[in-house]
Parts: C-alpha cells; structure tokens; sequence
C-alpha cells in the first residue's frame, strides 16, 4: 500500500517537500460531464444565452482556475504552469432521465518537481461550474458527474491511464 504523502510519521498534515526532486515535464488529463436539459444544449449551440458565449468563458474560467489551485486545495503546491487546454464535446444521446450533456476534457502541463493533476482537476471542474453558472437561470437541475483524472505523466511514476477512458457512451 502506498504511503500517504501528507502526513508525517507523527500523523500532521504536512505541504510535502519536493525539492529533492529533479524537474521533469509532467502532464494531467482531467475530464467531466455536466448534464442537462435538451433545450438547454440547444440554446448552449444556438448561442442564446444571455450571459454570452458559454463555452468561451467556461474556456477562461478553466484556465484560470489550474492558475490557481494552491489558493484552494490547502497542500497543492504552487505549480508554474506552462499550459492549459480544454475541449468541450456534446452527449446527444439522453441519459435515464432524458439529459443530454457537455462533457470537458482539460489537460495541464508543466515542468517541475510536483505534478499537475489537481490543477487539471480543478480546471475540469471550474469549467463545469461556469457553465451551471450562465445557465441556471434556464435550467437549475443541471448536475455534474465524474469530474475526475483520466491520465497522468512524468515525474518518478511515470505514466497513469484511467483503463475505461473513451469507453463511455458520450459522442462528440
């Protein structure tokens, strides 16, 4: 079993020191639904949303968010950043409760001695939530799901890949 980082040998919480490690070039992949009403997707694509253009600012609102991710998760190392993409795709095919969807994927980068998979996380997450936030007005029981880590590179393990990437249903 591994060994939780954030605690010492005393049981505190604890940021970890990274300075023993050497930089490398690191990169996580993050990814989340955000699920609503048909009528809303539509009005999403349409561009009939009176807060402007949804996607866009959800684009900035993820960029912005992995900027600051060691302002929100107490022992998140300040990261330097070297870059952050987001992809928004539809899910035209309705779930049990007759919901479509946007799905975000977000990928961050960096070259350093802590990786970036909080920073990708919380991008994914601040994308959906500023896509709630300029449709609410609209469509108030829009629910997130699987906000969640789709894969990781670098640093001393390597490469992680979430097995079921890409197997869920959702088209572009």
């Amino acid at each position: 079993m591994n060994k939780l980082t954030h605690f010492s040998d005393a049981g505190r919480t604890r940021m970890v020191d990274v300075s023993a490690k050497p930089d490398s070039r690191r990169t996580a992949i993050a990814s989340g639904i955000l699920r609503m009403q048909p009528a809303t997707l539509e009005r999403i694509r349409a561009g009939r949303i009176a807060k402007g253009d949804v996607l866009t600012v959800a684009d900035v609102g993820a960029v912005m968010a992995a900027k600051r991710t060691s302002d929100l998760i107490p022992m998140c190392h300040p990261v330097a950043l070297t870059g952050v993409e987001t992809e928004f795709s539809e899910i035209i095919e309705p779930d049990a409760s007759g919901c479509v969807g946007i799905k975000v994927v977000t990928t961050a980068s960096c070259t350093g001695q802590t990786g970036v998979e909080m920073e990708a996380l919380c991008a994914a997450g601040a994308a959906l939530l500023t896509i709630y936030d300029m449709c609410k007005a609209i469509d108030r029981g829009m629910r997130i799901e699987c906000v969640q880590l789709e894969e990781k590179r670098g640093g001393k393990s390597g490469t992680w890949r979430r097995e079921e990437m890409g197997k869920r249903g959702e088209t572009a």
